[in-house]
């Protein structure tokens, strides 16, 4: 996983991020797991062919939250871990990952992590995933995280994903399948700046009737970031897809949007609309009025749009 020595501060910031008391960061042990996460519904084990965990939720879980976070603090780090999620039926639970890279160094440090999650009937899951990075040295800061969800009859996933600042590169890739009556609401959140560079490569796939899904995307490229968005909403039974991207550019940023909705099935109802500017003068103007400086202006509109 990672040297046992940890940066404290990271630690708290991690700990901010993903709401776990400092000291209980640790679900993986070596890329593995010792068994003392595990409660009487949850149970939690270690890969044997392969790092990660496996995550197995009891019928009928209702209320309990699982914390899966990582912390990088050395530079030349590279890791590529597996965690499988597997809810019962009737559950309805939170998972929470938090991903954190120090790097003061001249080498890159990199996490890639693939979460698959089988959802069973009629069970909600609340995905939360936050990814922080900091450091002063010229070693990259790169996360390129995967999630692969499969929804049975009547499952839903909120899926919630948070990139705010630190991030150097990020290319993710995120598939839901939805079963007959299932939901997907996935919220993406993002900012860049500097040179940075992010990817997301997103695919619902409505196959059950009645499945619904939806897709908000929200991000903030400044600088001379780039970004490059490709949300996807497939609809091959009687079903709902909306997909919305909203992003503000500054400085001298990039930005492509490129929502696509495709439908396989005469009942499928899909929508998508993408929209792409500069903050808007007179709300600047307003909050300067009030007493902001254009900088403080600027963070709090960029803030509420994030928000």
């Amino acid at each position: 996983m990672m040297d046992t020595e940890v940066d404290r501060e990271l630690l708290e910031k991690i700990a901010d991020l993903i709401g776990k008391p400092v000291g209980a960061f640790n679900i993986r042990k070596d890329c593995g797991c010792d068994g003392r996460q595990s409660t009487e519904h949850i149970e939690i084990t270690g890969k044997e062919d392969k790092p990660g965990i496996d995550i197995r939720v009891k019928d009928g879980t209702v209320g309990e939250t699982c914390h899966i976070p990582v912390i990088i603090t050395k530079p030349g780090i590279e890791e590529m871990v597996y965690n499988d999620f597997f809810i019962g039926e009737n559950c309805d639970v939170n998972i929470v990952a938090g991903c954190g890279i120090h790097n003061c160094g001249d080498q890159a440090s990199r996490h890639d992590g693939v979460h698959t999650f089988y959802v069973g009937k009629n069970s909600h899951v609340h995905y939360a995933e936050k990814h922080y990075g900091e450091g002063d040295g010229k070693g990259g800061r790169i996360m390129n995280p995967q999630t692969v969800v499969y929804l049975a009859e009547g499952a839903s996933i909120q899926m919630d994903t948070t990139q705010i600042r630190g991030i150097d590169s990020t290319k993710r890739y995120t598939k839901i399948v939805c079963g007959p009556g299932a939901e997907a609401v996935v919220t993406e959140r993002l900012l860049t700046h500097g040179d940075q560079i992010a990817e997301s490569d997103m695919e619902i796939v409505l196959d059950g009737a009645d499945s619904k899904g939806r897709v908000i995307s929200r991000s903030v490229a400044q600088d001379q970031s780039s970004q490059v968005f490709y949300p996807r909403m497939v609809g091959n039974a009687q079903c709902f897809g909306h997909v919305q991207c909203d992003s503000i550019i500054m400085g001298d940023a990039k930005i492509k949007s490129i929502p696509a909705i495709t439908a396989n099935c005469t009942e499928a109802q899909l929508v998508h609309e993408a929209a792409i500017g500069k903050i808007a003068g007179d709300q600047l103007l307003k909050l300067e009025t009030l007493g902001l400086t254009e900088e403080e202006a600027e963070d709090c509109i960029l803030k509420g749009f994030l928000a």
